[in-house]
Formats: structure tokens, sequence, C-alpha cells
């Protein structure tokens, strides 16, 4: 099912430190306020432990990735901005960057599948970017990107083998330290794993006490995979209608940070996924995609384990389309 290599380090890649993401912190708060903690008391008596969510689906992306393109765009110099940007995304990630362009004035042109959540590709076309919907999926897009920005000169942004990107959505990290300073676990939504990574680099740094738990689509489980066996996978195929969680190949630097910070990582199904979301819109009023619910079906995956604890669950991101909200809601049959 797979290919892969050994996990090696790279000089040109270097991880961030709990410094960096307190200097993006002075970037991002010139942009964007600090995303609502919520506290459901009815999810928390349900489970049988303090949960306590992050709602990073409140920014205008709807996900905490713009905090990473805004810090990226900041610290990029006037050559490369002024021959603009190219990414690959399957949405989240392609409104950050485009996002972050309009604001600082930069060109960007984004990759994303071809089958594709429309209301994300609308959604970074408003934004101003140039969207090219070109590949199979995220990771075809991503090569084809590559390549578009060689050809072109323009900068390449990895989704997630960034510092500055990596920095940035570590931010939130802070905000619920500062809200929650006693936190006992929080869990993390992880696709390339910029968002585990700032979290991980907070937390052990701030409060090393505190349990971080990944969690991924047990139908696309390359970073999972690359966690758990300590090196690099590359998996032949898989879906997930969670897109912000689909991806076939575990990033290089992320890897290398969350063998340093994480604590353990998991896998949901798409049902329990589903179920996720339906919990966060009928008990905590939260509207949440896919990946956003991710970390509460997780949550739920462990309750027993929780028992009695105070959990930070990250939601992340809140592009969800009304046909989906209509499929869960509706559905007769797991997914």
């Amino acid at each position: 099912m797979e290919e892969s290599s050994t996990m090696v380090a790279s000089d040109t890649l270097v991880p961030p430190q709990l410094s960096d993401i307190l200097g993006a912190r002075k970037v991002v708060g010139r942009y964007l306020q600090p995303t609502p903690v919520v506290r459901p008391e009815g999810l928390s008596e349900d489970l049988g432990f303090s949960v306590v969510l992050k709602c990073e689906n409140l920014l205008p992306t709807g996900a905490f990735k713009v905090r990473g393109g805004l810090n990226f765009m900041h610290n990029l110099d006037a050559e490369s901005r002024a021959r603009g940007v190219v990414t690959a995304s399957t949405g989240n990630h392609a409104q950050s960057i485009a996002y972050a362009a309009r604001m600082f004035g930069v060109k960007a042109v984004i990759f994303m599948p071809e089958v594709n959540n429309p209301a994300k590709v609308a959604a970074t076309r408003r934004l101003g970017a140039t969207v090219v919907t070109e590949g199979a999926d995220f990771d075809e897009c991503r090569i084809l990107a590559g390549e578009y920005a060689t050809e072109h000169r323009m900068r390449f942004i990895h989704s997630g083998d960034e510092p500055w990107l990596i920095a940035g959505v570590g931010t939130y990290a802070l905000e619920l330290i500062q809200e929650e300073p006693e936190l006992d676990v929080v869990i993390v939504p992880v696709g390339g794993g910029s968002g585990i990574c700032g979290t991980g680099i907070v937390f052990k740094t701030m409060r090393p006490k505190t349990q971080v738990i990944g969690v991924q689509s047990e139908n696309m489980p390359a970073a999972y995979r690359a966690y758990k066996e300590g090196r690099l996978v590359s998996l032949e195929g898989g879906s997930t209608w969670a897109e912000g969680l689909a991806t076939r190949v575990a990033f290089e630097l992320t890897q290398r940070i969350m063998q340093d910070t994480v604590d353990d990582m998991v896998l949901v199904s798409e049902e329990q996924m589903r179920q996720a979301m339906l919990a966060l819109m009928g008990e905590a009023h939260v509207l949440a995609e896919g990946a956003g619910s991710a970390a509460l079906a997780a949550a739920t995956l462990l309750k027993d384990e929780l028992a009695g604890k105070r959990v930070g669950i990250v939601v992340s991101g809140g592009n969800v389309t009304m046909e989906t909200i209509k499929r869960a809601v509706c559905a007769e049959e797991p997914w």
C-alpha cells in the first residue's frame, strides 16, 4: 500500500522555537482577534470530562491556517513578494494564503484538486487568488504547484514544511494556554501537521505536563503512520470527506517536530467524524467541517482514559457545505 523512506534531518528546515511563535503573535494580532474558547456543559456531561473548545472555525477563513499565512507573508522578502507565490491545497491552506496575499498585495496562484469543496474554491477566488483546479488530489496538486513555481520563478509555499507557517498557527496555542492554563490534554486535527507542531512547541515549552494528541482519518493515515513508525510514509491512495486531513504523504519538518513534541496519535473513522460534527452542532452550537470535528471524534473515542480530565479540543475548520450538512444530518447508514 505504501512506499517509505527513512526520516532524515535537513539543514534547510529549521524548526521554529517558542520565541518565533511569540514573535508571530505580534504579527497575527495586527490582523486577527483571538478566537473564542467555549466550554459546552452538555458535551462535558455526556463525555465525562471537561470539554474546552478552541474555535478556530470562527476565523475569517474558517481555519487556523490563516495565522500561518499572515506570518509567512509578513516575513517574505520584497523580491519574492513582487514575483508572487504558488501553493497547493484542498481549501483551508488555500484561503489562508489567498487572504494573506491580499493583505500584503502579493499575487497568489493556488492549485486545488479537480474534485473539491466548491465553497472553498469559491472563497479562495473571492480573496483574489488565481485558482487552478488540476490534479486528482492534494499531493498531485502539490507537485504541479512546485513545477509551476519553478517555471514562473515564484515562491513555492509548502503547506507543512514552512517554519513561518508553523510559527503563525502556533499562536492559537498561546491563546488557549492564556484562557485555560491547566489543561491535562489538548487534541489537534492533523493533515500535514503545521497545527499540531505549533501546539506541541508551545505546550511542551510552557506546559510540558499537558498531553498533546493528534488525530487523523483512518482512511488517509500518512501522518499517523509516519509518527508511529518514525519514517516518512507515502500512501498510494485513499479518500476522506474530511478534506482538511486528506494528505497521502508525510512531511519531513512536521514529522521531526511531532516526534519531539507529540505524545500520541489516533485514528478516527468517517462515521465517528460525522457523529462529532452533529454533537458540535447539537451540544455546543458550533459548526465544523470533517477536519474540524476530528478532534472531538478522537476525544469521544478516548473518553474512558480522559475521564475526569480537562481536555482542549481544537475545532478547525468550519468550511462545510450545505450538501455535507444535509448528508450528515440525514444519513441513514454509517459513513
